[in-house]
């Protein structure tokens, strides 16, 4: 597994201001919107293209587009949905597919209670939006749901992780090929509840205000 945390002092910033409790969710959701579009620029650099032949107002020439089939974005259900509109404005014409994939508060096994994805992936390259890597149960289910339907590159974005989850993804995808992970940040620890330290909260109740 191929791990790049993003060093840039903006991406620093952004993610000093989320952790902040007293960041309100409209600012936090914008935050997290520009997090997640720096975060796409990089985990898109081998994203597949193919040659096209285009006339400009001058004369022809020779560029790519984005090959075809068409990357797909999962964000994992629901604190993904807010790392959505940021991936999606890079890449509008991806398409977009949904995972609703959950930790069970008591005894941490992950809980699949809905998708919405094309039966058949073969020959995919995927995009897997979830912001917090905790235990990195989710991401190691979703990653072998998504095998399972042919994808062939994975490619998660997280805004923080943990040192315990990303040994955990690492172990969890040991021998699949094609599979990254880009980060904001590495973070120290997970507490006794499994939550990230220092981290940033409940990603989805600071995204929506809601409680789950």
């Amino acid at each position: 597994m191929r791990v790049k945390i993003l060093d840039h002092p903006l991406v620093s910033h952004k993610v000093t201001v989320l952790r902040d409790r007293e960041t309100p969710s409209p600012q936090f959701r914008q935050l997290v919107d520009e997090l997640v579009t720096l975060l796409a620029y990089e985990a898109t650099r081998n994203i597949r293209v193919e040659p096209k032949t285009v006339r400009t107002p001058v004369t022809e020439t020779e560029g790519v587009v984005m090959a075809r089939p068409r990357p797909l974005v999962v964000p994992i259900l629901r604190a993904g949905l807010g790392m959505l509109e940021g991936m999606t404005r890079l890449i509008p014409t991806a398409e977009v597919g949904f995972l609703g994939m959950a930790r069970h508060e008591e005894t941490l096994d992950i809980v699949t209670y809905a998708e919405r994805l094309p039966d058949d992936l073969t020959g995919r390259q995927v995009y897997v939006l979830d912001p917090m890597l905790a235990t990195g149960g989710t991401l190691i289910e979703s990653i072998k749901f998504l095998r399972e339907r042919g994808a062939d590159h994975i490619t998660c974005l997280c805004i923080l992780a943990a040192p315990e989850g990303m040994k955990a993804l690492s172990e969890g995808v040991e021998g699949m090929k094609n599979v990254d992970l880009f980060l904001a940040a590495q973070d120290e620890r997970l507490n006794e509840k499994a939550y990230i330290v220092p981290g940033l909260g409940d990603a989805g109740d600071r995204l929506y205000g809601l409680a789950d």
